[in-house]
């Protein structure tokens, strides 16, 4: 959309259809907010009943205001949102925002807004707001501040809106997508880039339109500085494809929008209470530069709690060196522990100022990345209001260290909103009533990455073949490796065949997907007759068709791994690596993300795997060929991007090697067909 100042950003007029004066009705909420703004713009009430509307009378109809209206607004029964909407379209409106919920055919509606030249935000959304133009027509009110909200469902925005209030956090920007007829949450999230209020961004979806397009929207306001909150929940089409293969049941929704989020620089979080614990961080300091975290406190069991919560948020609480810790320990009670987390011991009832000197030499150390304060720091002066100027001086001293330093330091106060807790977050250390909030945002907050742009989809429509060989073929026209093997489809073929390859063989039903689940796969035959009784035995059991024999992969200390790659309706290509073999679903150890991916960002799929160490030498064994493997995982994600006819491969196992990768079986579903 433009960025220029439209309809639904700042608009010079705009009409109310259904304007109440019963407060229990959207259309009081909608007239209400509309009038809140009538110092910028025109606002015309109309409502058929007559009755005076927020000391107003309304307009009976669209047709007797004295100007046409750039924006309309309608809460009205579903049955009268036609003539609204064809009203509107006749006098000009731009645009129109749909509250009713209900309507026939929400998409043939969307067509006629925009043959009439006009958008359409909704219907059944729950509104919008604009702090900038002070735009209200949303239920609700909505302080002002730098947290944009946009939202899937109306009801959650609203729940964001009143937590972020709670938490002393103001709204930018507002706007509940609703049934996304015309207007997109990704479009919609897209004038946020250049809403000079906007500083977060809080985005709710419970589906995802074109995926790769909203990454590349999202990318946009993060290289703008813009952080992106995501919340999503469920399952989709991404997780019920479990029945047709181990790359379908071994990723799930969630793990796709997690890898879109990482290519976007966004992070994903799993309720409305964690958006604004992270927007109140966000808003107040900088991200931790690493995960390495010193714990303050002047209780050992508070310490002990904050560092069980802080390694669960996927934060590292090591032992501080040793020159760090004795300078800590100077002053403190005898009893104190500095080892991390650091215990003051009574240290901090006895002179209030020993936690600012404690955070002043984690912070100026180089040796945390950031500091969480937990306890009863922050309730001195409001149970003992003698020693309030000192806990407010002590203060200001974290506040100033945080500045110097960029090192961020978070507070758990036993105080929920005390003035040395509102003076921290004024100074910007953000301050939480519990150690899970505290340690959760800053996490999380760790988690932020910068964006790996998205390469360009171009698919070729050429046709596939099916079967393994089909497969294998594809596949390995990308440089990936498998077993010498040729087709055979009875004795004589066979026997041909074992003369040009070595033994042991493997025998396969090249029709099958799942092949030994099925009796379609019987590996070690260590000569030709056995080879050729057991295709006989397949002839008979799974009756005639293609077979495959093949060499077998002899090779001593090999890893299995599983290579998938498919597309998902909403992200396009991914690909999915992970330990493999028939226990795959078992161990359920793999890492997902957008393709395709370059070799570079294949070796960073295979560090986060819990099984990478099998790869890398555990234990003083021979170090397998990850670099080959890295390779393979890209051509498998590049042969899936390049080939538009092709839904889904897999490669599992793929054999790692010392002297490289052998690929021993392949799947693929060719598009719009489904796997058997």
């Amino acid at each position: 959309m433009s960025t220029e100042p439209g309809p639904f950003t700042d608009p010079a007029s705009v009409a109310v259809v259904g304007a109440s004066a019963d407060p229990a009705k959207w259309g009081h909420w909608l007239a209400r907010g509309a009038l809140a703004g009538e110092d910028r713009r025109r606002v015309y009430l109309v409502n058929s009943r007559g009755g005076a509307v927020a000391g107003r009378v309304p307009y009976a109809s669209l047709d007797d205001l004295p100007e046409p209206p750039e924006l309309v607004v309608f809460s009205v029964p579903a049955s009268a949102v036609p003539e609204v909407v064809d009203k509107a379209l006749e006098l000009g409106a731009r645009g129109l925002v749909g509250i009713s919920a209900g309507i026939e055919d929400d998409y043939e509606l969307a067509r006629r807004v925009r043959a009439g030249g006009a958008r359409l935000l909704g219907p059944a959304c729950l509104g919008l707001f604009d702090a900038e133009t002070q735009l209200e027509l949303a239920w609700g009110q909505f302080e002002p501040g730098a947290l944009g909200i946009v939202s899937q469902s109306g009801q959650v925005g609203l729940e964001l809106a009143g937590l972020a209030a709670s938490a002393g956090i103001g709204v930018s920007r507002f706007v509940s997508v609703g049934r996304q007829a015309d207007l997109t949450l990704e479009e919609m999230v897209g004038e946020l880039v250049e809403h000079e209020s906007t500083r977060v961004v809080a985005i709710y979806a419970e589906s995802f339109g074109d995926g790769r397009e909203l990454v590349r929207t999202i990318t946009r306001l993060t290289e703008a500085g813009k952080p992106v909150v995501v919340l999503t929940v469920g399952e989709s089409d991404a997780g019920r494809t479990a029945a047709r293969s181990h790359t379908g049941a071994l990723t799930s929704s969630l793990d796709v929008v997690d890898a879109a989020c990482r290519a976007s620089g966004s992070v994903r979080v799993r309720t409305p209470a964690e958006v604004i614990d992270l927007a109140r961080y966000l808003l107040l300091t900088t991200r931790p530069k690493g995960k390495r975290v010193a714990i303050v406190g002047d209780s050992g069991g508070q310490g002990a709690v904050a560092a069980d919560v802080t390694a669960r948020a996927g934060l590292r609480v090591t032992p501080l060196p040793a020159v760090l810790a004795a300078r800590i320990e100077a002053g403190l009670p005898d009893a104190a522990n500095s080892v991390n987390p650091i215990d003051l011991a009574g240290g901090g009832e006895q002179d209030l100022r020993s936690y600012a000197r404690v955070v002043r030499e984690l912070t100026g150390s180089g040796e945390v990345d950031a500091v969480l304060l937990t306890g009863y720091f922050g309730s001195y002066g409001e149970d003992t209001p003698t020693l309030r100027e000192t806990e407010l001086g002590v203060v200001a001293e974290l506040g100033f260290a945080v500045h110097r330093t960029g090192i961020p330091v978070v507070v758990h106060s036993m105080s929920a909103d005390s003035d040395a807790v509102r003076a921290l977050r004024d100074c910007g250390v953000p301050t939480y009533h519990t150690v899970e909030a505290a340690a959760g945002a800053l996490g999380t907050a760790a988690q932020f990455a910068p964006p790996c742009p998205l390469p360009l989809v171009w698919g070729s429509a050429a046709p596939v073949g099916e079967g393994y060989l089909a497969a294998r073929d594809l596949v390995a026209s990308a440089g990936v490796r498998f077993p010498a093997g040729a087709a055979v489809t009875d004795r004589e073929s066979l026997l041909a065949a074992a003369e040009r390859l070595r033994p042991p063989y493997a025998v396969k039903a090249d029709f099958l997907a799942h092949k030994s689940e099925a009796g379609g796969v019987v590996l070690g035959l260590t000569d030709a007759m056995s080879a050729v009784w057991t295709l006989e035995d397949m002839l008979h059991e799974l009756g005639p068709g293609r077979y495959v024999l093949e060499e077998m992969d002899t090779r001593e200390h090999t890893v299995e791994i599983i290579i998938g790659a498919r597309r998902d309706p909403a992200f396009g290509p991914l690909v999915m690596v992970g330990a493999g073999g028939t226990d795959a679903e078992l161990q359920r150890d793999t890492t997902i993300e957008l393709g395709p991916v370059d070799t570079e960002r294949a070796m960073t799929m295979l560090r986060r795997l819990r099984c990478y160490p099998l790869l890398d030498g555990w234990r003083g064994r021979e170090p397998l060929d990850v670099k080959a493997l890295a390779e393979t995982v890209a051509a498998v994600s590049s042969v899936l991007a390049g080939c538009a006819a092709v839904a889904e491969i897999e490669l599992n196992p793929v054999r790692v090697g010392a002297d490289g990768v052998i690929a021993v079986d392949a799947l693929l579903t060719r598009a719009g067909e489904e796997r058997t």
